[in-house]
């Protein structure tokens, strides 16, 4: 099966960390590292979308824990313009930068001088699954239709969704992989956003779009496109009727996962300190509330656990990317 998560892993991972939200009496304790200063957080990305929610989200959720923060927005290239910028903060424990797994695609496809390895990883946070739609009006009636379509000519099935090397292009490549095409076959058309990507969709310039569930969830229900798979494990909630890629016969599952870092050289006790506040924001009440409104996914993950995530999560990257031919 291919597979975009370690759940397992993850989710046991996560129990454990789940409890070691204090530290000793000489570290740091959570808030206190910021001695009076703000801390700032960095969207790299315009307003509006996936991180950009995520850091207002997290912004509100720490105002009892750390006070007042900063949110300001870098945007450009998935992230990686906002990742060179955030290198020149190396050592300040008050900065950090909300990212995820779109960030790793386009560290690779746009050949980023600066990778996450100029980064300290705090915590994974979220997930939010893509899904596929078709206008109201397609004549595609399922995925199964779709993927025949697709074995039948693959360059004529045209895919709209977000960025060169985002987690829609990354999927649109794992589909063809497990249908037994050439993932460098896709006709896949990059936008900057989820909007125009439904706009190129709606005009029929593209034959299905893709995009998170929580972007697209609003067009679902007011009927302007249709649903024909998840790319999650499971049916999700808030789309009981959609069937997952692989109830449709496609094995593969991507979740678009959301975390932050901070700069690379902070001093270890700044990092626990962190890693805990993340885990007790977590935990709150006000980010509960937060991911039931929104529809994401808990997926907590800090320490060892998250840096050995990232790995594996480069390297499913990096590997469907050269199939590609992207990187």
């Amino acid at each position: 099966m291919r597979r975009a998560l370690p759940y397992l892993a993850a989710v046991l991972a996560t129990v454990l960390l789940a409890g070691t939200s204090s530290w000793g009496d000489d570290d740091a304790v959570a808030g206190d590292f910021l001695d009076g200063r703000q801390l700032r957080l960095m969207a790299p990305a315009a307003p509006g979308g996936g991180w950009d929610q995520t850091s207002r989200e997290m912004q509100t959720a720490l105002r009892d824990m750390v006070g007042r923060t900063e949110v300001y927005n870098v945007a450009g290239a998935g992230g990686t313009i906002g990742l060179s910028q955030f290198e020149r903060y190396q050592g300040d424990a008050t900065q950090l930068m909300v990212m995820g797994f779109v960030m790793l695609g386009a560290i690779e496809s746009n050949d980023s001088p600066v990778t996450l390895a100029e980064t300290t990883p705090i915590a994974r946070l979220t997930t939010d699954y893509e899904v596929i739609v078709v206008p109201a009006r397609s004549s595609v009636r399922g995925l199964p239709d779709l993927v025949e379509r697709m074995r039948r000519n693959l360059g004529s099935v045209s895919f709209a969704g977000g960025s060169a090397g985002g987690a829609e292009q990354i999927l649109t490549g794992l589909i063809a992989d497990a249908i037994g095409e050439d993932p460098a076959g896709v006709n896949y058309v990059a936008h900057s956003g989820g909007g125009e990507a439904l706009a190129t969709l709606l005009s029929g310039r593209a034959t299905a779009g893709l995009s998170g569930v929580s972007e697209l969830e609003g067009q679902i229900k007011a009927g302007t496109v249709r649903p024909l798979a998840v790319s999650s494990t499971e049916r999700l909630p808030s789309l009981p009727g959609v069937p997952t890629l692989k109830e449709a016969g496609v094995d593969v599952e991507l979740a678009n996962w959301r975390g932050v870092v901070a700069p690379a050289g902070i001093r270890p006790a700044d990092e626990r300190a962190l890693e805990d506040l993340m885990v007790r924001m977590a935990q709150s009440a006000a980010w509960r509330e937060t991911l039931q409104r929104r529809g994401w996914g808990d997926a907590t993950l800090t320490g060892p656990a998250f840096d050995g995530f990232l790995g594996e999560e480069q390297k499913t990257v990096q590997d469907v990317l050269v199939k590609m031919g992207l990187a």
